[in-house]
């Protein structure tokens, strides 16, 4: 009788019945019904706020002479210069129609609606420009204010005029040639952070701006001694010397929303506008993060 022989078994795990649920069958799973439903807002996440500064806080109040208000204040500056450049242009171009009339009319008499429309845009642009100009100049004021504090506390030191100064210096003729272009220059030598013992030298677009101004000045005198004149042929000079006024003011006005738009970059130097998307770029003097104890391979999660 032969020995038995080994046998070779091949054991196999099988899961028990139901240790796994069984998927249903097609057609008896359930059809999509739409996103969750909740009879009242749950309380999980984040809560539901939009990102917001920290100064649109309700309870909050900001404070004027801040670099946000300046920067928010030079915006509405910029708009009404722009506003009354274009006027300005409107108002040469009605005055330099105006003068094609009279020239026409040594050749005929002219038509009554025509002069009538001719008149009526000199007048209405003349009431808008001086309207304008007090405006612009009210706002300018305030966001001077407003930039030379806020640039006497980014570099610790203050101006040399005061605000009654700088006020008395813009009102009083003659003065107002001279003070408006060395206050800028001395705010434009602050926001640019460069030492308080050394001289301001202006900027090639604060000369530009200060030389128009002294321009302007000078032909707002000239027009006013022209109107005493009453020759035929004066008038007329006189309607061209109101066009060159205006084309002088629409200049001023245009440099004066670039200087103003050029301050207040350097007061602020990222323009909030033009930045889409933020991210922390480094953290300073932070605790260091609570690390999550290390959990062996076989542990239940």
């Amino acid at each position: 009788m032969q020995p038995l022989q080994p046998m070779r078994v091949d054991w196999v795990a099988t899961p028990p019945p139901g240790a796994y649920p069984q998927a249903p069958p097609r057609s008896q799973r359930p059809s999509y019904g739409g996103p969750p439903n909740y009879p009242v807002p749950p309380r999980w996440g984040f809560p539901l706020l939009a990102w917001r500064w920290p100064t649109a806080v309700p309870g909050t109040v900001e404070q004027a002479d801040s670099v946000d208000g300046v920067r928010r204040l030079a915006r509405t500056v910029q708009n009404s210069l722009w506003l009354l450049a274009v006027v300005a242009v409107w108002g040469a171009g009605s005055e330099i129609w105006r003068y094609v009339l009279v020239a026409l009319s040594r050749f005929g008499a002219l038509s009554a609606g025509v002069v009538s429309t001719s008149d009526a845009l000199v007048v209405s642009s003349s009431a808008i420009m001086i309207t304008g100009c007090f405006l612009s100049l009210l706002l300018g004021l305030l966001w001077l204010r407003r930039a030379r504090n806020v640039a006497a506390s980014l570099v610790g030191y203050g101006p040399s005029r005061s605000d009654t100064d700088v006020l008395v210096g813009l009102v009083v003729p003659g003065m107002n040639l001279v003070v408006p272009g060395s206050v800028l220059a001395e705010l434009e030598h602050a926001v640019a952070r460069r030492p308080v013992d050394e001289r301001p030298h202006p900027s090639k677009l604060l000369r530009w701006w200060w030389g128009l101004w002294v321009a302007s000045g000078l032909t707002v005198v000239l027009v006013v001694a022209w109107s005493f004149r009453s020759s035929t042929q004066a008038l007329a000079d006189g309607v061209l010397l109101h066009a060159f006024a205006d084309l002088l003011l629409a200049a001023v006005a245009v440099t004066s929303a670039l200087v103003v738009r050029q301050i207040t970059t350097l007061l602020l130097p990222v323009d909030a506008a033009s930045v889409r998307l933020m991210r922390v770029v480094e953290v300073k003097d932070a605790p260091e993060p609570p690390l999550r104890a290390v959990r062996a391979s076989g542990s239940p999660r």
